[in-house]
């Protein structure tokens, strides 16, 4: 178990539902303002930030190489310049968005993406760090954020086996002792089959971290399966509403849907009880209602045992239902009235 600004994170703990706030601000801060109402609202555990700018992630430059392919759903042609200009929120926003987040009992942190977003969230008070999956390689940003002494939750979209445990080595020595290791297909909207679930439980074993899960398909039926494969952390980008557009609409949960992951996600981790086979407490009652050999009409010594008057049915306390081929053809040895238990000593030899 860890904490993150105060709230546990585990597997003895409800799943800590982050919400991404990422460009779906549109260009408002009044609308960021808006969308932290919503997610706290919405009962999320935290709200979490993108701390970039464009000339921090890239140059203004229209190579091939820095467009977005022209295949992509959403970003095809853009190049990354106009792209991280649309999508960043401004440094100067990070403050009354952290602000507003605390004032509504969320955790605010952030995924920095250079040297200085750190030292800006550090002045800003950050309980956390993220590292996003396209920056698990970078190795001296990953130790700048562990160093700080904060936990630290690191996405693996894209990533190999060995960039994986570079990047936990990396955060390790430089004096993490927070982690979450998150699974991540990084692709925007991302295909559910190719979410890889499966890999969770290797994911923990491989890196000896807890696990969550970083999701971009549609709707919350991904994350709520990562919940019974052990993730203890889901993330997702949030929105007023998809039909406002947005650089991440297409991808993100609406308010609404965010309150059912919230729900439906504690839901699927209590439902996850113990390695046990047997009746449950809360099955007691239910118990008394299984069927049994009962008498049915009222018989009186001396009858004998026939489908007519000894049938199984429900509730329990007479002889079990398999008796009744031995049972039957037997006389009774006293009088009985109809809903009597069926017993050894109703019947003679």
């Amino acid at each position: 178990m860890i904490s993150i600004g105060g709230r546990p994170v585990g597997p003895g703990h409800p799943p800590f539902v982050v919400a991404e706030l990422s460009g779906n601000h549109n260009g408002s801060l009044e609308r960021a303002l808006a969308i932290v109402d919503a997610v706290a609202d919405a009962g999320a555990h935290a709200l979490k930030l993108q701390t970039y700018t464009p000339d921090t992630l890239t140059v203004d430059c229209d190579a091939p190489a820095f467009r977005v392919g022209d295949e992509h759903e959403l970003w095809g042609g853009e190049t990354l310049y106009r792209l991280f200009e649309r999508a960043h929120t401004p440094w100067q926003w990070h403050d009354p968005i952290f602000r507003r987040a605390r004032e509504r009992g969320l955790v605010a942190f952030s995924a920095p993406f250079d040297p200085t977003a750190v030292e800006v969230l550090e002045k800003l008070g950050v309980p956390a760090y993220k590292i996003a999956s396209s920056e698990i390689v970078d190795l001296p940003l990953i130790r700048l954020a562990a160093g700080t002494g904060k936990p630290l939750i690191i996405s693996t979209g894209m990533a190999t086996v060995a960039e994986i445990d570079a990047a936990v080595t990396a955060a390790r020595g430089a004096g993490c002792a927070q982690l979450v290791v998150l699974s991540c297909t990084a692709t925007y909207p991302a295909p559910p089959g190719e979410s890889n679930l499966r890999s969770l439980p290797l994911l923990s074993a491989l890196t000896g971290e807890m696990v969550g899960l970083s999701d971009h398909t549609p709707g919350i039926g991904a994350a709520l399966a990562a919940v019974a494969l052990g993730a203890c952390l889901i993330e997702k980008h949030v929105t007023l509403s998809r039909a406002d557009g947005g650089v991440d609409a297409a991808f993100s949960l609406e308010p609404a849907e965010l309150a059912a992951l919230v729900t439906e996600s504690r839901r699927a981790w209590e439902s996850l009880g113990d390695t046990v086979i047997g009746p449950r407490p809360s099955e007691r009652e239910g118990l008394r209602f299984r069927r049994s050999l009962h008498v049915v009409r009222d018989v009186r010594a001396g009858d004998p045992v026939t489908p007519d008057n000894v049938r199984s049915i429900r509730p329990a306390g007479g002889l079990h239902p398999d008796a009744a081929a031995q049972v039957m053809g037997r006389r009774f040895v006293r009088d009985a009235r109809l809903g009597t238990p069926m017993t050894w000593d109703l019947i003679g030899g």
